[in-house]
């Protein structure tokens, strides 16, 4: 199917948090969810390559994309009073408008089906007016994908496995070569915050234990 002419286009390697998050082979990882919404992204050896954290503030719901070592790679901050859930993406822990990096926003926010529109800003910090990246499908049934604009060339595929007892904690996200794998991972966190907005209340009390875990995920990895 040919693209339309506003489609963005794209060269290899595509680089959006940074070039060491960049294989130029095609990515295959494993994303498990733990309580209180913080994720651990791994290769398919167990090998711990991302984390995700909350890091709520009074008036912002907060997430921290880490690396293996726990060092901030970006911060994803969502916009307050946003009718369309907008998340804004900044370098590292900055919240500075020359630091972001991506913004996204929901546009189908009285249906059921998947539309994030994600627009990316360029070194000035100016971000687009239209849609770069698109992420489409439906998130109850764990099948979604992201899109380079309105076209139909997708650059990662996300679905949930259907052999595992445990498949509701667990996704995997097949990625494109020269494809940014830590902006997938940091567009699949902000579609979980907007599809479960109530989830960090529920396990607010589980915060500790969660922590627990994700040190003795880390410990596994590194044995």
């Amino acid at each position: 199917m040919p693209q339309p002419n506003h489609a963005p286009v794209f060269s290899a390697p595509f680089s959006v948090i940074g070039p060491e998050f960049i294989d130029p082979k095609p990515l295959e990882i494993i994303l498990e969810k733990y309580p209180c919404r913080n994720l651990v992204i791994t290769d398919m050896n167990h090998k711990i390559l991302l984390k995700v954290k909350p890091h709520d503030s009074k008036l912002h719901r907060q997430r921290v994309l880490l690396d293996a070592s726990d060092q901030p790679i970006a911060k994803l901050r969502q916009k307050g009073f946003s009718m369309h859930s907008r998340w804004n993406v900044f370098k590292g822990e900055s919240k500075a408008d020359s630091d972001i990096l991506f913004s996204t926003k929901n546009e189908n926010m009285m249906q059921l089906k998947m539309n994030v529109c994600v627009m990316l800003a360029n070194k000035a910090g100016v971000v687009s007016d239209h849609c770069d990246l698109r992420i489409k499908g439906s998130w109850s049934k764990g099948n979604f994908s992201i899109y380079i604009g309105d076209s139909s060339t997708a650059i990662a595929q996300i679905h949930k496995p259907k052999n595992s007892k445990y498949s509701g904690d667990i996704f995997t996200l097949t990625i494109e070569a020269n494809m940014d794998y830590a902006c997938v991972v940091a567009l699949f966190a902000i579609v979980d915050a907007m599809e479960n907005p109530d989830e960090v209340k529920k396990g607010s009390g589980a915060a500790g234990a969660a922590g627990n875990i994700l040190e003795i995920a880390s410990n596994l990895s590194s044995a």
